[in-house]
């Protein structure tokens, strides 16, 4: 195989465990959220847990292809809004743990999850 298919395997690799970590990140960052709003804090800490879990492979694999893609302009501020999107997860979950107010916090992270993703899509671009 050339070097070419390996790039070609090499990123397509991270793109599926990229996809499929947002997919479970932002499912399990919800249920994990209304469980803590819930007052089910054992449920909430262990669906917590699995999505800081999905967080790392999630930047694992957007740091893989970055490298594979030599770090495009997009992409890198797409990389930095998740990593702020990440931050405001744990903002929001942790003020639902501790029952704070938390509908600013999880407004912000709905809003930078919707940008995130329409910029990976390729629907918001520059």
């Amino acid at each position: 195989m050339g070097s070419d298919g390996f790039f070609i395997e090499y990123f397509s690799i991270f793109r599926g465990i990229h996809e499929g970590s947002w997919a479970f990140l932002a499912v399990l960052f919800v249920i994990a959220f209304f469980l803590y709003r819930g007052r089910k804090l054992k449920a909430g800490t262990i669906l917590h847990m699995i999505a800081r879990l999905f967080y790392i492979l999630m930047l694992v694999s957007g740091v893989g292809m970055l490298v594979a893609w030599e770090f495009p302009l997009m992409y890198v501020v797409k990389g930095l809004l998740a990593v702020l999107l990440i931050a405001f997860m744990e903002v929001a979950a942790g003020k639902a743990k501790r029952n704070e107010n938390s509908l600013g916090s999880l407004f912000i992270v709905f809003l930078l999850l919707l940008v995130v993703v329409l910029m990976g899509f390729g629907v918001i671009s520059f």
